[in-house]
């Protein structure tokens, strides 16, 4: 029945995998089995001051980059079941070791302002709340979009000093969510949430403001992260 549909899918969309260029869905069973299944603390270099630790599961390059492009820039929106999976092998990652009878609240890094309404379609919090799906078949798991961003450049092209004074001060949680994060009632874990991990700046703008309101993060998760170019970091010093 797959090879059937994979024929179906060449025939009618010309469509084709992302990962090795075969006829058919949009990412075949082998480069679907070929992605990671563990995740691994992502620390970006330089590390943004007492960022808490990133995790991320794959490596943003190759067919994981075109998932994440198609994804949020292409409309390609079936690809969030996949993107979710990776992000919520992440956030278990990142929460190994906490208290499991204590709610995961995942929060999604936000988006410059209009931007999901020009693309018709929340692309982070998709994937978010993908990824909460499959996670609460072992805990309780929330998705709250308490983040709101003020604005701010595109960040391509920049470097991490760059990002990094390109975001500060962008983000902050309105208090109207904020009550409405409180009516849900009991303490909970906080994991920002994102695509991709760069930097590591937006990650920690992201930390900042939701530590101004008494939300600190236990960590940040991502579905993948940029290769690191400088030496490796380790501990709990210290996307987008």
């Amino acid at each position: 029945m797959g090879a059937v549909l994979d024929a179906a899918l060449d025939l009618f969309l010309g469509s084709g995998c992302v990962g090795c260029g075969l006829a058919g869905r949009m990412l075949c069973r082998e480069c679907r089995a070929g992605l990671s299944g563990v995740a691994a603390p992502a620390w970006p270099s330089p590390v943004p001051s007492g960022l808490v630790t990133p995790w991320a599961t794959e490596s943003y390059s190759g067919a994981v980059r075109e998932l994440v492009v198609g994804h949020k820039d292409r409309g390609q929106w079936g690809h969030r079941r996949v993107l979710g999976d990776l992000l919520g092998t992440a956030v278990r990652a990142a929460a190994t070791g906490l208290d499991p009878r204590v709610p995961l609240l995942l929060v999604p890094v936000p988006s410059r302002p209009g931007a999901a309404r020009q693309r018709g379609y929340d692309a982070t919090g998709a994937l978010v709340r993908a990824a909460a799906a499959h996670l609460r078949q072992e805990r309780a798991v929330a998705v709250a979009s308490l983040l709101v961003s003020r604005g701010a450049a595109d960040q391509a092209g920049l470097d991490a000093r760059g990002r990094a004074a390109n975001v500060a001060g962008s983000m902050h949680c309105p208090a109207t969510r904020l009550r409405r994060a409180a009516r849900r009632g009991g303490a909970a874990h906080v994991v920002v949430c994102d695509d991709v991990l760069t930097t590591g700046a937006t990650a920690r703008e992201a930390q900042r403001a939701l530590e101004a309101v008494g939300l600190p993060p236990v960590a940040v998760a991502a579905v993948a992260a940029t290769r690191r170019t400088g030496p490796a970091v380790g501990g709990g010093t210290g996307s987008g």
